[in-house]
């Protein structure tokens, strides 16, 4: 996810003055286990979807909703928990969120209507609504600055391994040991590594508030850098254009074990572990594409977002392809190649929202770029695929989704009118902060 560029600001407070590397890598280690578990228990109910579908005789749309709820909470409320976790306390929020969603997946696995369900997995999205913004946060805390960058792109990689476990081990426990299991056993491994997080990892040891405050209070420059999240043209359009990619990458993970099952006739576990293997493939192409990134636009920033426009369309260009395919092992490699394209767009939007957006509030802009990666892509994109899904078959809604790229592609050529000029306004507005307070360090985000 251009990992370069993601949250490793150039100037700042070192955080991790004191801290042994022993204890980083520890907080590292279970920071990211909870993470994976917030993913195993977001995804594990895409490889049980054929099952619960049968037993309940829900519609396409009932259940792309069960999905959605989660990235709707997600985006409604990653930024107003985030705030908060500030206040109350990182490891104590964590360990709250975490405990939340294992429980709430773990009401998953008992619930015993779809409304019950339904409740369970809303209660899954409050509780992983801010993981994925505090949690990136105190890793960085406890590594010097210039690790930063890569434990960021570590950190996210989280993500995927977590939908890759999640929808593999889900399928094959819901095969052999019935669904039910496949959520018991998310919530079993959130809720062991939940008790342990506290116990682990202080908040006096890693805690750096005061410095911040501190820091807050002697840099002036500090006082409006929130206006830097909205201010331009093209970091608003990049948020929308992110999010309307990630509509397509995103229903793919979720209804593509659906996929395997009704015209693959593969069984739960097959299904699951084939669509992991898909995750998989999207998770390495967002890494490869995001190092592209960052090699053709060091000298060029506007290259970036030349870069997002063609993963657009060339991942537009093979989904349809690979839909239009009859059912083979070509059209699953196609697949992948396409879902390798679809996620690149990651890479250069977190590159672009990091250059136009101050880096004392880089935390805010990424999780206002969650939230409408969630918004427009992860809720949306299920919700909508599902309705077409009722009316004219899963096959035929696969085939017309990836034409959301194209607008992507247009909302992200409109960013480029905007980009250089924009970067330019925020960097003079960053001089002249600088001419007013010589003795403060630079605040701006790589290009």
């Amino acid at each position: 996810m251009g990992a370069h560029e993601y949250s490793a600001p150039a100037t700042g407070i070192d955080t991790s003055i004191g801290i042994p590397r022993r204890y980083a890598w520890i907080v590292f280690a279970l920071t990211f286990g909870l993470l994976i578990s917030d993913y195993m228990s977001r995804q594990v109910l895409n490889a049980v979807f054929p099952l619960i579908k049968n037993e309940w005789a829900l519609t396409d749309s009932q259940l792309g909703l069960l999905s959605g709820i989660v990235a709707l909470m997600v985006g409604l409320l990653t930024l107003p928990l985030s705030i908060l976790a500030d206040r109350f306390g990182k490891v104590k929020s964590l360990t709250l969120m975490a405990v939340l969603w294992s429980l709430a997946t773990l009401g998953c696995a008992i619930a015993e209507s779809y409304e019950h369900m339904l409740f369970a997995r809303f209660l899954v999205g409050v509780g992983e609504a801010a993981y994925g913004s505090v949690g990136i946060a105190v890793v960085v805390a406890v590594f010097p600055r210039d690790m930063r960058a890569t434990l960021a792109s570590s950190f996210m990689a989280g993500g995927v391994f977590g939908s890759f476990l999640g929808m593999a081990l889900g399928g094959v426990l819901a095969e052999h040991l019935g669904w039910r299991w496949a959520f018991g056993g998310m919530a079993i491994f959130g809720l062991i590594l939940a008790l342990l997080y506290p116990i682990l990892v202080k908040e006096k040891k890693i805690g750096s508030t005061q410095k911040i405050l501190n820091a807050k209070q002697k840099d002036p420059s500090a006082a409006n850098p929130l206006r830097t999240i909205y201010s331009s043209r093209s970091v608003v359009a990049t948020y929308i254009a992110s999010g309307l990619q990630l509509f397509v990458g995103g229903t793919v993970i979720v209804w593509f074990p659906s996929y395997l099952n009704r015209y693959y006739g593969m069984a739960t576990d097959k299904a699951g572990v084939m669509a992991a293997v898909i995750i998989l493939s999207s998770a390495v192409g967002t890494i490869l594409c995001g190092m592209l990134c960052d090699r053709l636009g060091k000298d060029r920033p506007d290259r970036k977002v030349t870069l997002a426009i063609a993963y657009c369309l060339l991942g537009c260009l093979l989904l349809m392809i690979a839909f239009a395919m009859p059912a083979g092992h070509a059209q699953l490699i196609m697949i992948a190649i396409g879902m390798f394209i679809v996620l690149g767009t990651n890479g250069p939007s977190s590159a672009m929202v990091a250059n136009l957006t101050h880096n004392s509030v880089h935390s805010t802009a990424f999780a206002t770029l969650t939230l409408a990666n969630n918004f427009l892509g992860l809720a949306l994109g299920p919700l909508v695929v599902g309705k077409l899904s009722d009316a004219i078959g899963l096959h035929n809604a696969f085939q017309i989704m990836p034409a959301m790229s194209i607008v992507a592609a247009a909302v992200f050529f409109y960013a480029k009118r905007h980009y250089l000029r924009d970067v330019a306004r925020f960097h003079l507005q960053v001089a002249a902060e600088q001419h007013a307070f010589p003795n403060q360090p630079a605040k701006t985000g790589d290009q």
